[in-house]
């Protein structure tokens, strides 16, 4: 409201001030909101570039002259203003430069354009990112060090990096379409990017909706009405496949958590840690349904444990993504995730194992299946199919001590 407040006086105090009325002809407003807050601001027009000629080398080095003598510099000033206040991750200030440019070149209009402008963005703002072209299709990498599935990446220099827009094209034949990478001055800042959300958006109360779960354990109906902003499918539309270290840690934001992690605390009070966790296994393997990526998403897709609470169907890399943000929130238990060919499963280590225990490290480690399987599974049993196949502990978890 500030930042509206600032614009709104500047523009009256121009109308008596015919220097500023001057400068400010060559000046808009850009006015949007970003997951809850107002972003403002006065653009440059000379930030106004148009791109229309084919797709060379030569011709994106020079539309980056000439954005690069533009004043582009009140744009990431704002940008920067931002970042400084709330800390975003990598992928969240990405976000909030697709949306910027949205506002000043729309997507629709000039594709190509618009993807030059988010990568300028990115550019100036320290990141190592390159472009790659091939007729009129323009893919747009960021350098980052990470195991990042299901997008193209390219190698360059020695060095990884990842596509960023890669879902706006059905599909490219690497094989039949070679692409060229882009000559560009060089930068002397160069962050990598990195695919982990460790904060989320301070979202605004209003923009949460109440979903009713239910689930029965023991005979008990235990009813939840969890507070869900849609906004989150918006933030990880195109995000892409990462490890499991990354996808298990992205935490639930504010509103969320505080709408059912204190009240899974009341029901599992009083009993042991153990029954706890058998109770926290049931609500997620029952909680939902069940259904394939393919199905689901025509793809591959890992959903965060806020996004499984989001969505009407989920998997099990969903399910067990759910768990163990549940039992690290309430008993920080150390955890195995178990990878199959056809299935991904976790397992926790309690003080004592239960069941055929899992050894890893020195450990026991009792399965916790919480996807919905034809057998009512106790904690501590495995799939009898999953008995004798091999298996890969593709992420463990151990609780840091204080």
């Amino acid at each position: 409201m500030k930042v509206k407040l600032l614009l709104i006086s500047l523009l009256f105090f121009a109308c008596f001030n015919p220097e500023i009325s001057s400068a400010q002809a060559n000046e808009t407003p850009i006015e949007f909101d970003f997951y809850g807050d107002p972003i403002a601001f006065l653009m440059d027009t000379s930030f106004l570039i148009n791109f229309n000629s084919e797709l060379s080398s030569d011709a994106i080095e020079d539309f980056y002259t000439r954005l690069n003598a533009s004043g582009y510099q009140s744009i990431l000033n704002v940008l920067e203003a931002y970042k400084v206040r709330h800390q975003p991750d990598d992928w969240l200030y990405y976000q909030l430069i697709r949306k910027t440019i949205q506002q000043i070149s729309p997507k629709a209009e000039n594709y190509q354009r618009y993807t030059l402008y988010k990568w300028f963005l990115m550019y100036k703002s320290g990141y190592d990112a390159i472009l790659t072209f091939s007729g009129k299709k323009i893919l747009f990498y960021i350098r980052s060090n990470e195991n990042i599935y299901n997008v193209p990446n390219r190698i360059s220099d020695g060095k990884q990096y990842v596509c960023l827009n890669y879902h706006d094209y059905n599909s490219i034949d690497f094989d039949i379409e070679k692409f060229s990478e882009a000559l560009i001055p060089a930068n002397n800042i160069q962050k990598t990017f990195s695919y982990k959300i460790t904060r989320l958006p301070d979202f605004r109360k209003e923009d949460y909706v109440e979903k009713d779960i239910r689930f029965n354990y023991n005979q008990n109906e235990y009813d939840f009405k969890v507070k869900l902003n849609p906004q989150i499918k918006t933030i990880f539309t195109n995000y892409p496949v990462v490890d499991y270290e990354s996808f298990f840690n992205i935490p639930l934001s504010h509103e969320t958590y505080s709408s059912l992690i204190p009240l899974l605390k009341k029901n599992i009070k009083g009993l042991s840690t153990k029954n706890g966790v058998d109770y926290l296994m049931r609500f997620t393997r029952y909680a939902f349904l069940f259904e394939t990526d393919l199905v689901n998403f025509g793809q591959e897709k890992r959903l965060s444990p806020e996004q499984t609470l989001l969505y009407e169907h989920s998997d099990c890399e969903d399910r067990v993504a759910l768990f163990f943000c549940l039992v690290k929130e309430i008993y920080d238990l150390p955890m195995i995730v178990l990878s199959f060919p056809k299935h991904v499963t976790i397992a926790v280590k309690f003080e004592k194992s239960f069941g055929k225990p899992i050894l890893y490290n020195g450990m026991s480690y009792s399965v916790c299946e919480p996807t919905p399987q034809k057998k009512d599974l106790n904690v501590g049993q495995l799939l009898p199919e999953l008995r004798k196949t091999a298996y890969e502990v593709a992420y463990a978890y151990t609780p840091k001590r204080k």
